[in-house]
């Protein structure tokens, strides 16, 4: 895809991959709108407030973006929201119901918000954003990766029932990300300029990838196939003696 002179909605734009990549996309020519619950942070780019739980807010987002931009032709819906939970204690629920609200209906409901938009344009692109950990899950993080996971499923859907219709469907499936003090959770996770630089190369192949996978993620995304997913989740499941009571 061409990204230098595109009209970019990026909903969960407000922070971290998605403030990145849409001053990615301005810098290189593109008209870019970031939606979030909290815009004030966001001073060098048009900005919307939205919250993907709710129907009426994402409504009135739509409105106020498609009347000032009529010419929106594309769509990333990010919004997302990651916990760690214990499953032996019920009280995890809370953060299972919050995530999936976040991240996979709210995924949805921005979709389901300007599809219709699109579809009547002919032309387009929708990018929905997972996670590697959608492919190779953390234990620990069991909603999050099953929210994800959900995502990719929709996607994938998605695309099959756009065919025809001039609107692409694209999924960037990031790894670790240096963001939000990542780097000291995760010292191996990938520096954000580094990811950027990854995903705007990926993003202007012609044709754009199904998937846009940087080369950190490929091991997650491959690993059944690899042979390697049952060892690397075993790695992972060490993370739940530190939750509270597994001492």
């Amino acid at each position: 895809m061409d990204i230098n002179n595109r009209t970019v909605l990026i909903v969960g734009g407000t922070s971290g991959i998605g403030l990145g990549l849409a001053r990615r996309f301005a810098a290189a020519g593109s008209t870019v709108v970031v939606g979030g619950r909290t815009t004030a942070g966001v001073t060098d780019l048009e900005t919307v407030t939205i919250d993907v739980t709710d129907p009426a807010s994402v409504e009135r987002a739509r409105d106020e973006v498609l009347a000032a931009h009529p010419d929106l032709d594309t769509v990333v819906t990010m919004s997302g929201v990651m916990f760690i939970e214990d499953l032996r204690d019920p009280a995890h629920f809370a953060a299972a119901h919050e995530t999936v609200a976040v991240n996979l209906l709210g995924t949805i409901r921005v979709i389901d918000a300007f599809t219709p938009h699109l579809v009547e344009g002919g032309n387009g692109t929708i990018i929905t954003v997972t996670s590697g950990i959608a492919f190779l899950p953390f234990p620990s993080m069991p909603a999050y990766a099953a929210s994800k996971a959900g995502v990719h499923a929709y996607t994938e859907a998605l695309r099959a029932q756009l065919a025809g219709t001039g609107v692409a469907v694209t999924e960037l499936v990031p790894p670790a990300v240096a963001t939000a003090g990542q780097e000291s959770v995760n010292p191996a996770a990938l520096p954000l300029e580094s990811f950027l630089d990854e995903v705007v190369a990926l993003l202007a192949q012609n044709p754009t990838p199904h998937e846009i996978l940087v080369e950190g993620v490929r091991m997650h995304r491959w690993a059944e196939r690899d042979g390697t997913y049952a060892a690397l989740v075993e790695r992972r499941s060490q993370a739940l003696s530190s939750l509270p009571g597994r001492h």
